[in-house]
């Protein structure tokens, strides 16, 4: 005969499971970090960008920040190509770099990360965010990825049980 758990055995097992489940969005997401530094420093690097370790590095610390980062890490080395070149065309190659890492960042990077480390199936990191960026119009956006870690989490925790 199961017998309910105590409260505070129930509440250490939620805590526990809430924890390992950010624990593992923490990882994706600093692999995704890294993934999109390397990526800008490649791409600055062959345009011969001036100090693309530094947007590299800025980028990578900057994507840490949902849809904002991104784009506050374009600045610099927009700026930094327009004031070496003086020219148009070599911010314009910054800007084709910047859309190019963000569609494979965010339509094939992110998502996969997401699937491998903390177990959330691609169509819901990529559909998630955008019907919280809906319902809750700033912070759905925010929250989207690590609650979509915790939801699925507990998703397969339930499915575990009921097989035993």
């Amino acid at each position: 005969m199961n017998e309910p758990l105590p409260i505070r055995q129930r509440a250490n097992q939620v805590v526990r499971l809430t924890g390992n489940a950010l624990k593992n969005w923490l990882i994706a997401q600093c692999e995704d970090s890294l993934a999109v530094g390397i990526l800008w420093f490649v791409g600055l690097h062959f345009l011969r960008v001036p100090w693309a370790p530094l947007w590299a590095v800025l980028a990578a610390i900057l994507q840490f920040i949902p849809h904002f980062g991104p784009v506050l890490s374009l600045l610099g080395p927009v700026l930094s190509a327009a004031i070496s070149w003086h020219d148009w065309k070599h911010p314009f190659y910054v800007l084709l770099l910047y859309a190019g890492i963000v569609i494979v960042d965010g339509f094939f990077l992110q998502p996969y990360l997401m699937k491998r480390t903390a177990k959330v199936p691609i169509w819901a990191s990529i559909f998630a965010p955008i019907v919280l960026g809906f319902l809750i119009p700033f912070w759905g956006v925010l929250l989207a990825p690590p609650l979509l870690a915790v939801v699925y989490a507990y998703k397969e925790r339930l499915a575990s049980r009921s097989l035993l």
